[in-house]
């Protein structure tokens, strides 16, 4: 069996959580573990967060295998529902639904349901993606409020820029000139607003990311927000070679030696998920030591620097990303986020769960 194994830490997760909760005290937490738990795996994550207000996720599917593993929270899906012949599940699960056009809303009127269901009505505040336009919201609401199938409403928004200093400005603008006046709860908050906009927290935040202990805001180190990583990526070293100056490593040459250098190859690549556009450079850790990447990762290998590493030999522990390599370091080396390298790990690297 290849050596490659993410480790999922459960504490971390259950960690995570309380520190939304110190960030938005007085707000109930929606945690969000769509896509698969963010990567993790859907059933995996909710252990940790069994402590949670309620759940959000993307498909039916995805809440219907949460109640059959026994949780009871609220369960938002955070796209609503698809076609109106959805509202079956919804109606037989209990679950909270984001509504962002007025088919769904006629989907809803039309509905047969056994009992009202909480809706959440989304505001498009800027993001110009899901959710009415400031001038349609308030038809929309009062729609949802003659509804004998709607039980309670929630309004909400999501940010486009909550990771900047200043970017949720002109958003809340728009919120208070529709919201203002209207004697509902409200969620808001994602997990970069969590972090850094408390005036967004309202009654209900939506942290994502930062449950998985990676950051939401671009040049903040997940640890100095006080978070925990949940997943680490380890490997093994599984060939040493010792090339000399002028020699290359790997697909394209990419790398070539400017001296003798010891080379550890890895049983990762990007057929595990590990981004085959990470640059040489890109930060690893064998042995518990800190180095880097050499050359192009290939589909089941990668080649690292291991010349200063003495001890490193066949066997040797290799860490890709977690509590010594930050997921984030290694998303920026690969110009991308560590959103896209959690959701990308792939269904052949076995997962380890602890806790």
């Amino acid at each position: 069996m290849r050596p490659i194994v993410a480790h999922l830490s459960l504490p971390a997760l259950t960690h995570n959580l309380a520190r939304v909760r110190q960030y938005a005290p007085h707000a109930k937490v929606i945690s969000v573990v769509k896509a698969n738990g963010y990567g993790h795996g859907l059933l995996n994550v909710a252990q940790g967060l069994r402590e949670t207000d309620a759940f959000a996720v993307l498909n039916p599917s995805e809440a219907i295998a949460l109640r059959d593993a026994g949780y009871e929270q609220p369960i938002l899906l955070l796209e609503g529902v698809f076609a109106a012949g959805q509202l079956v599940e919804v109606d037989r699960y209990r679950l909270d639904l984001v509504v962002h056009h007025a088919a769904q809303i006629d989907w809803l009127q039309q509905a047969t349901l056994s009992a009202p269901i909480r809706v959440f009505l989304k505001l498009d505040s800027g993001m110009h993606r899901l959710g009415f336009q400031p001038a349609e919201f308030e038809s929309a609401l009062a729609q949802l409020a003659s509804c004998a199938n709607v039980s309670e409403i929630v309004l909400m928004t999501h940010f486009a820029n909550a990771d900047m200093p200043d970017g949720i400005t002109q958003a809340m603008q728009t919120v208070e000139q529709v919201m203002a006046d209207k004697p509902y709860p409200r969620s808001l908050a994602n997990s970069a607003a969590v972090v850094q906009q408390p005036q967004s927290h309202a009654d209900w935040v939506r942290p994502g990311i930062m449950l998985y202990g990676a950051t939401p805001v671009a040049e903040t180190s997940a640890a100095s927000l006080g978070l925990k990583p949940v997943m680490t990526l380890q490997s093994a070293l599984i060939s040493l070679q010792e090339i000399q100056a002028g020699e290359s490593v790997g697909y394209g040459s990419l790398f070539t030696a400017d001296k003798p250098t010891r080379v550890g190859i890895v049983a990762c690549g990007y057929a595990d998920g590990y981004p085959r556009h990470a640059p040489t450079g890109t930060p690893v850790a064998v042995n518990g030591k800190l180095t880097r990447t050499l050359g192009r990762v290939s589909m089941d290998m990668m080649a690292v620097d291991v010349t200063e590493i003495a001890e490193a030999n066949i066997g040797s522990a290799v860490e890709l990303w977690g509590e010594l390599v930050p997921v984030d370091t290694v998303a920026q080396a690969a110009g991308t986020i560590g959103y896209e390298l959690l959701c990308a790990v792939t269904a052949r690297v076995p997962f380890n769960i602890h806790g």
